[in-house]
């Protein structure tokens, strides 16, 4: 059975969790980060810049994903050119689209001919996949992230529009396929399954798979057992 150090699959750790993303940073089979303005918000983040320049003290030998914030394109544009000059190892995460459906698609295709390293968000149909695969710049390391997770909810199952999507980003042989909005630890088997360089994975559900993932079936139900028991004991339940 896999375990986190066995699948061939870049495992990226996302959150936004300072104390987390330093743990995971030091653990060998996390091959890099990703974070957006969500989950920042969530960890109670008030100033973006400080943040992501005080994790980049740390991590320095590892890809980070950071996303930009407007829904302006001149302004994304001058954000993406700020936050990729902050590190080497910096990808900028950019929206498929903004909050009106403009196409983010002429943003890409400049700043990915400009060299800059983009991790294209937001993802979930074949046409953006193929969009994407015509603007990026084949010399320059790119991520596209398929948000397979949201795909799933509505009842769709994400792996052969993946595999679709290994297959279209085949003449970009620096683009890396990525599964996005992981829902439980199956979903990086899977993930891997589907031919996908990478797949980012939620501080919780990393720490579930680390215990989890490859362990004995029947080991799990007696620890199941165990545990209705426990906590029946320790509830004082009497008949």
């Amino acid at each position: 059975m896999a375990t986190l150090d066995t699948l061939k699959i870049h495992i990226y750790a996302d959150g936004a969790d300072k104390a987390g993303i330093l743990e995971l940073y030091a653990k060998p089979y996390i091959k890099g980060l990703t974070t957006n303005p969500t989950l920042m918000k969530k960890a109670g983040i008030k100033d973006y810049e400080a943040f992501a320049r005080d994790i980049l003290q740390t991590v320095t030998a590892k890809p980070i994903s950071l996303e930009v914030f407007s829904d302006d394109f001149p302004e994304m544009k001058r954000q993406a050119l700020k936050i990729a000059a902050w590190g080497k190892n910096v990808y900028v995460k950019i929206p498929i689209t903004n909050s009106r459906r403009e196409t983010s698609i002429p943003l890409i295709r400049e700043l990915s001919a400009q060299g800059v390293q983009l991790n294209i968000t937001a993802i979930l149909t074949l046409e953006q996949v193929r969009d994407v695969a015509a603007a990026l710049n084949p010399k320059v390391p790119s991520v596209v992230s398929i948000f397979a997770g949201r795909i799933a909810d509505t009842g769709v199952d994400p792996m052969a529009i993946m595999r679709e999507s290994r297959l279209i980003l085949a003449g970009q042989p620096k683009a890396e396929l990525l599964w996005a909005s992981v829902r439980e630890v199956l979903n990086i088997v899977q993930a891997e399954q589907s031919g996908c360089h990478i797949v980012t994975v939620q501080h919780d559900i990393l720490a579930k798979a680390a215990k989890l993932l490859g362990m004995d079936l029947g080991e799990l139900s007696l620890d199941t057992v165990k545990m209705f028991a426990n906590d029946a004991a320790s509830a004082g339940y009497k008949l």
